[in-house]
């Protein structure tokens, strides 16, 4: 690290819903609503955020059931901090959640945007096509 480069720090917490939905559409996510964020971000089962001098750059999350389903989620570093390894540890404090708590026989999944599967199957996660696709509904507005 050089003495320019920034100091950052990961905090287990959930975002607020303010950070989180910056986080979201800064890093090019799509937007969620301040009912949803504030409906969801209670569930989450784990949370990680990187901070930059106490200010948080990136986060991700772990949604489920707790026990049989899990699922990967905002997985987000703001642009101006991408390329340094942060989404590297982002994933890493999920994995070492995974292997802490997560039961045998569990299906842990998530959606790879672009190019970001080359991350996750650094994390022990597979391509599931053509056993299996991927699919979403997202609600629309109104």
């Amino acid at each position: 690290m050089t003495e320019n480069a920034p100091a950052y720090s990961l905090a287990h917490a959930i975002p607020s819903v303010e950070t989180y939905r910056h986080l979201r559409t800064a890093a090019g996510l799509s937007a969620k609503t301040v009912e949803a964020a504030t409906r969801g971000l209670p569930n989450s089962l784990f949370a990680v955020q990187v901070l930059c001098a106490g200010e948080p750059v990136g986060m991700g999350r772990v949604i489920g059931d707790g026990g049989a389903f899990y699922q990967v989620v905002d997985i987000a570093v703001l642009p101006a901090h991408q390329g340094r390894g942060l989404g590297k540890q982002i994933m890493a404090a999920i994995s070492d959640y995974i292997t802490r708590e997560v039961p045998e026989s569990a299906y842990i999944s998530l959606i790879a945007d672009g190019e970001a599967y080359r991350l996750y199957q650094q994390f022990g996660f597979a391509l599931t096509a053509p056993a299996s696709q991927g699919m979403g509904l997202k609600k629309a507005a109104g």
